[in-house]
Formats: C-alpha cells, structure tokens, sequence
C-alpha cells in the first residue's frame, strides 16, 4: 500500500483555506479554548477517518477510537457523531474536568502504561501530546501493543524547532526552553501551563521518523505536516527544513 492511497481523502482536504482557518483559531488556545479545541475536534475526526478509510476501506462506524491524551472531552462529540466508539485517556483528572464536560467511557491513565488490553481498538490517535511526554516513543510503543492487528496508531505531534513548539512561550523558545520559561514568569507573573523540562520537550521530525521506521511493532504508512496544504507535504522529506516549517507531524502505522 503506498502513501498516496492512504492519505488521498485526507490530502483532499488539505486545502490553503483549511490552513488558514485552523491558523486562526490557534489563537484562541489559552482565552477561548472551545473555539479552538472544537475546531481542532472537527479537524480530527476527519483526519483519523480519512485515515482509516485509507488504509482499511472502512468508515469510523463501530469503530473503537482510542484517544491517548484525549484531555477534557472536546473531541467525544465528535468523534461520536461520526459513529465511533470514542474512549479517551488522559493521567490527569483535573485536566479530564477542565472544561467541565462528562466522558462516560473516560479512562484514567497514563500513556506510558496504558491501563488497555493487547489489540484490542481499532485506531490509536494521540494529538499534540508526545511533546509533553518525556519518553514519547515508549507511549508509541504502548500505542502500538493497543492496537489490533490490521488496525493504525496516528501519533500528531508539535515539532520543537517549528513556529509553536514552545507553546505559549514562543517564539523565545528559539532561544532555549529554560530561557523562553523564565521570561513568560517574569513578563506574566506566572509559571507557563507548559514548562519546559517538565512538561514541555524538545522533540523533533527526526526522531518520531527514525522510531517509525525501526518499530518492529508498526509499519509506517504516511509521514505528513498536519496543518499544511496538500503541495507542501514535501517538506517532510527535507531533514533541516521540516524541524523548522513542518510545524505539526503526522505518522500513520499500521499494526502487522
């Protein structure tokens, strides 16, 4: 199966105006989170079902999604309303009520340790989470030994060295993590929600592609920049260029 066959419904999607929506309501993240998180949501859920589609012929209907670092619940809607069976997992419980939603079928876990059975979901989808983790390819792995056989774990994650890998201290993060961390305490008055070192890493393209490629748990189907248009893939493919423009990495699996 090559690439181009399993991302063609997504990259039909992958427009300069969907860029540019998704841009602008990035902005949103901190005052107005259900303005982002529910277009980030929606955004999803086509992803991982073009996704699915792509690499099994299958819609997400009855479909067990796994969401690792699923958070406050934005996306259970969503991804209900495309007839999946949506369980998030998230280690935090104040970060499960942030939003003040209810979860029913929430699990309480980490994803380094993943509290889910040997193959037993259909896809295991992580979204801008391996940059908070500090081993974020053992929580790939994990990811992989959740999924069944045939099934596909999709790891989207910001890229350090691109325009929002330091989160809310950017773009001073070009400057060091540490120094980017101090400075929002000193022009705010208080710590960022994402600290560096602790929960904020340096985590690049490089590495999430050397992990893909080698698993002996996962094929790698498709590497792509989640928020670019279709014609600027090629990025990816360009070791120095993509830790600085790729932005968000998407890396699609299949489990064998």
């Amino acid at each position: 199966m090559s690439p181009s066959s399993v991302t063609a419904a997504f990259a039909r999607r992958a427009t300069l105006s969907r860029s540019f929506s998704l841009l602008s309501d990035f902005k949103y993240e901190q005052t107005d989170p259900d303005v982002f998180y529910g277009a980030l949501a929606r955004d999803s859920v086509e992803l991982v079902g073009d996704l699915y589609l792509g690499a099994t012929g299958r819609s997400l209907d009855d479909v067990v999604v796994l969401d690792v670092g699923g958070g406050p619940g934005y996306f259970a809607d969503a991804f209900s309303g495309a007839g999946a069976r949506y369980v998030p997992v998230e280690p935090d419980p104040s970060e499960m009520h942030a939003a003040g939603l209810s979860v029913g079928s929430s699990v309480r876990g980490s994803g380094l340790a993943l509290p889910i059975r040997d193959g037993s979901v259909d896809v295991c989808f992580s979204s801008n989470v391996a940059e908070h983790v500090a081993r974020p390819w053992d929580m790939a792995e994990e990811m992989l030994r959740v999924t069944r056989p045939g099934g596909i774990a999709i790891l989207s994650y910001t890229l350090w060295w691109g325009p929002f890998g330091g989160h809310e201290t950017g773009p001073w993060h070009y400057l060091g993590g540490e120094y980017a961390a101090r400075r929002y305490r000193r022009i705010t008055g208080h710590e960022p929600k994402n600290r560096f070192g602790v929960s904020l890493f340096d985590v690049g393209a490089k590495d999430g592609l050397r992990w893909a490629r080698r698993t002996p748990n996962g094929e790698l189907l498709a590497a792509f920049p989640r928020y670019h248009p279709r014609w600027a893939w090629w990025m990816v493919r360009v070791p120095a260029l993509r830790e600085l423009l790729v932005s968000n990495l998407v890396l699609v699996l299949r489990k064998p």
